[in-house]
């Protein structure tokens, strides 16, 4: 199968229709250049208040999982024959979650995940405040042009979670982003890593512009790319501009090549119990 996927960024406002309006034009755009899967940058409907703000009103701006951006988009998806895995922030009961919702080509939800791995201590980052640590776990979705895993943000410096997602079968990794300061040499690189040691294509979409708060603001670097199964960039957007970038892969092509690698054959599940530990020593739970 042959499948075109494209990574968006954008800057945002505290304005929520403003906001939807840009993602869903970038998305019609891409699109219109053939792109099968579209991915929007993390939170992407509004002004990304967990960096600069610490109170209650940010709260109410969190929806349900079948709130007004999924309903939308569900309708742009089916309208485009395009998959739309989009990131909201989301309310369940008296819970809330930083939570990608993945949408099919028709129009259907094929399932959610919640971030796993929630920040705090980076200049400016109050996450944790208003975030639960997600409780989906690492997952696989199968959509009409292909099977990708979507983590979030921060659970791209976990190489686990990429690996988790491969071995349920993800032939594509997507990882919507909120990402500024000077971290973008790191952010990259170690993302091209997890193409690279689970050869699969990887997106990663990102914000543009400068958002401020009463706690601060934060310039976001761009820079949205796709890698290919080396780790190599084969596309790479700018640092400002609003806009997308777009790459093929053959997806039957990948598999033949992850086989011939043998890295999922040559594993060693039975050495890696240390993983389960947080001292690297004693297994949790023993």
């Amino acid at each position: 199968m042959k499948v075109t996927v494209a990574a968006t960024q954008m800057a945002c406002s505290k304005i929520y229709e403003e906001n939807m309006d840009k993602a869903m034009q970038l998305v019609r755009r891409a699109a219109g250049a053939g792109a099968q899967i579209v991915l929007l940058q993390e939170v992407f409907s509004m002004h990304e208040f967990q960096f600069m703000e610490m109170g209650p009103e940010p709260f109410k701006l969190a929806e349900p999982l079948d709130g007004p951006t999924v309903t939308t988009m569900r309708k742009l998806a089916a309208d485009l024959s395009v998959v739309l895995p989009i990131n909201i922030f989301e309310k369940a009961n008296n819970a809330y979650y930083n939570t990608n919702v993945i949408i099919d080509a028709d129009g259907t939800v094929k399932g959610h995940y919640r971030k796993s791995h929630i920040p705090l201590g980076l200049p400016g980052c109050y996450e944790k405040v208003y975030s639960n640590p997600g409780d989906t776990g690492f997952q696989a979705f199968k959509t009409a042009y292909g099977t990708i895993g979507a983590g979030v943000c921060w659970d791209q410096w976990f190489p686990e979670t990429a690996r988790i997602m491969a071995l349920k079968g993800a032939e594509i990794l997507c990882f919507p982003s909120a990402i500024g300061s000077d971290c973008h040499d790191h952010w990259e690189t170690v993302m091209r890593g997890h193409a690279a040691a689970n050869i699969m294509p990887l997106v990663c979409s990102n914000r543009v512009g400068t958002e401020k708060g009463t706690l601060g603001e934060v310039t976001y670097f761009g820079q949205a790319f796709i890698a290919g199964p080396r780790g190599e960039v084969l596309q790479r957007a700018d640092e400002t501009s609003e806009t997308f970038v777009a790459q093929d892969f053959d997806l039957d092509e990948l598999a033949e090549m992850r086989a011939h690698w043998g890295l999922f054959r040559d594993r060693r599940p039975d050495l890696y119990k240390p993983l389960l530990t947080l001292d690297g020593t004693t297994p949790m739970g023993e």
